[in-house]
């Protein structure tokens, strides 16, 4: 689950108050909602008076010209609330949706900063929930829940004017309801928030399970596993329908007592206007009046009642949709770094140390070596030994725990991050394609890349020939995530992609790890004409000492450490382990 970042007390309530601070971007969108919802509330209250007038001064008056009048007045009362509420929906609709464009924005923009060690901790289903579920819950309370609160409090006040004026004593006892039940709604409101919360975080658990079957359906099918898969679906999604039937327990242990209370208040206004009229002290239509008023002052405590659960959402979905934005960004520009535009190919590592967040290990320990300009360095070892971690300090991926690592002298936390990536190019040992043609795939890095410079890398890479002979050549749509090539071929198109880039220093972390002895052969030749044409220096990764055996110079990595290096010849005459792993691959290849 994320893990938040917070800079002070965590509070979904001051969350929400953040949300509403964000309406100021669209002040005209919510003041034309905020007139239209005044104005509705003047057309409510403006109807049982005419009623009063129409009873008291036509019907009972007997005079049919008034009660004509008050009826024509209605009528323009009922159109005016009909404007009303659609400009009140309108405008709150389309301030709410402003806001949350504003919000997907701003998480989207920030999940692009975050730094590796937060992916590395966050479920992508979480932050998917909080992209999505989390923001719409709070768009809805905006465009509905939001206008109904201030609606009703509005037209409480007026109600309450307007009842007092009439009668002070009938208006005293009906307006008792309204405290107890705003009592109710904000212990509902203090007790439930976490129940809410919990809501969206067991619907971010389950889109977890959902997505990691739709990535991997191979593998579910591949071992029979439907019925497993299905069964752990279907009890996180009971969990998700236990924790929603306890939302409903809490509303209705709540709203019961506040219709109750709502009902015996009616009885009272009817049994003492009743009497009053009785007396001569209340007309029928003050009391027809008053008992319309009734029913206005408490639908208002009926929809505050109704929107209460919408606002426990919306307050627990913005506080988990600001943990993301306020999360710290770890690695970032210091305040006077310089872009990076030349390498000399002197990179050097100083007893570097390094640990990934939330691990007691070190990856990497004491690790101190220099390349030379132009120098081809393969880093070789066994799984766990710390080659892709050196690779990922070198652009900036993580910082390292101790010690340093710089380029031509200069630490590379001085230089800014968009100049340092830019001039690094990476294959990655996971190959990741993006819905498009084949064409977009490979000038991702340079979208502006001619055809001509396209194909030039797809040669490099061993994948032009492939691709001229599908059907729509370099238009060819990849399928989602690469779908439809095989792990050679992804592998490939990874390779030519990062070969566009205007790379300076070029590391390859086993990238010809999924293709056939020959083709990394031919890959290889390509690369080591690009690699002395383009680079200061050159890292490959690998675990094959095929792969690594041609370099200037050679990294043995074990545990986190550099424990030898030297060329192919020096190592099988210096090195134990060198010649284990040699050994070990050569019984590998050796007919069974």
């Amino acid at each position: 689950m994320v893990q938040p970042i917070e800079l002070q007390e965590p509070s979904p309530m001051r969350s929400l108050q953040r949300v509403l601070k964000s309406l100021n971007a669209y002040r005209w969108l919510a003041l034309g909602a905020l007139l239209s919802s005044l104005l509705l509330t003047a057309a409510y209250a403006v109807t049982p008076q005419l009623f009063r007038w129409g009873i008291d001064q036509g019907i009972a008056a007997k005079n049919l010209r008034v009660v004509l009048i008050s009826a024509a007045w209605m009528v323009a009362a009922a159109i005016a609330r009909g404007l009303f509420n659609f400009g009140q929906s309108f405008w709150a609709e389309a301030a709410s949706q402003g806001v949350a464009y504003d919000l997907r924005n701003r998480i989207f923009s920030k999940i692009q900063t975050l730094s590796f060690s937060y992916h590395d901790q966050a479920q992508t289903s979480q932050l998917l929930t909080r992209v999505t579920s989390d923001i719409e819950q709070i768009r809805t309370f905006l465009s509905t829940s939001l206008m109904q609160v201030i609606s009703a409090i509005v037209t409480l006040v007026s109600i309450a004017v307007i009842l007092l004026i009439m009668n002070w004593q009938l208006a005293l006892i009906t307006l008792t309801v309204v405290p107890m039940a705003g009592w109710l709604l904000a212990r509902f409101l203090n007790r439930n928030g976490d129940l809410f919360r919990q809501v969206q975080e067991q619907l971010g658990n389950l889109n977890a399970v959902l997505q990691e079957n739709l990535l991997g359906i191979r593998v579910v099918k591949a071992f029979v596993r439907e019925q497993a898969e299905t069964e752990r679906y279907t009890q996180m999604n009971q969990a998700l329908v236990r924790t929603n039937l306890k939302t409903i327990l809490a509303i209705r242990n709540t709203f019961p007592f506040i219709f109750l209370l709502s009902n015996l208040v009616t009885l009272v206004v009817v049994g003492y206007g009743g009497a009053a009229v009785i007396d001569g002290r209340f007309s029928i239509g003050e009391l027809v009046a008053f008992n319309s008023y009734l029913l206005l002052i408490l639908q208002p405590i009926l929809l505050i009642g109704f929107a209460a659960p919408a606002i426990a959402q919306a307050a627990a979905s913005a506080e988990r949709v600001y943990e993301v934005v306020d999360a710290a960004i770890e690695i970032r520009d210091r305040p006077q770094a310089v872009p990076f535009h030349t390498c000399g190919g002197r990179i050097t590592f100083e007893n570097v140390s390094f640990r990934y967040p939330g691990s007691s290990t070190y990856a990497l320990k004491d690790v101190s070596f220099e390349t030379r300009p132009n120098e081809l360095i393969a880093i070789l070892g066994m799984t766990g030994s710390g080659k892709s971690t050196i690779m990922n300090l070198l652009p900036r991926f993580y910082d390292v725990t101790q010690g340093s690592v710089r380029i031509d002298g200069r630490d590379v936390r001085d230089f800014t991050l968009a100049s340092l990536r830019s001039r690094i190019g990476i294959v990655f040992q996971e190959t990741t394609l993006f819905s498009g043609t084949l064409r977009e795939n490979i000038a991702y890095a340079k979208p502006e890349a001619s055809l001509e410079e396209v194909i030039d890398v797809a040669k490099a890479a061993q994948m032009h020939e492939f691709i001229t002979a599908l059907p729509n050549g370099y238009d060819t749509l990849v399928g989602e995530r690469g779908v439809g090539l095989s792990g050679g071929q992804k592998q490939r198109i990874a390779i030519a992609r990062t070969l566009l880039t205007d790379y300076s220093i070029l590391i390859l972390d086993d990238s010809t790890s999924a293709v056939d002895a020959k083709t990394a052969a031919q890959i290889q030749d390509a690369l080591d004409r690009l690699m002395h044409q383009k680079t200061c220096t050159s890292f490959v990764i690998a675990q094959r000492i095929s792969t690594v055996q041609n370099a200037d110079r050679i990294f043995l990595m074990d545990k986190g450490r550099l424990v030898a290096q030297g060329t192919h010849d020096e190592l099988m005459r210096h090195s134990p382990l060198y010649g284990v792993i040699l050994e070990s691959q050569v019984k590998q290849k050796a007919p069974a």
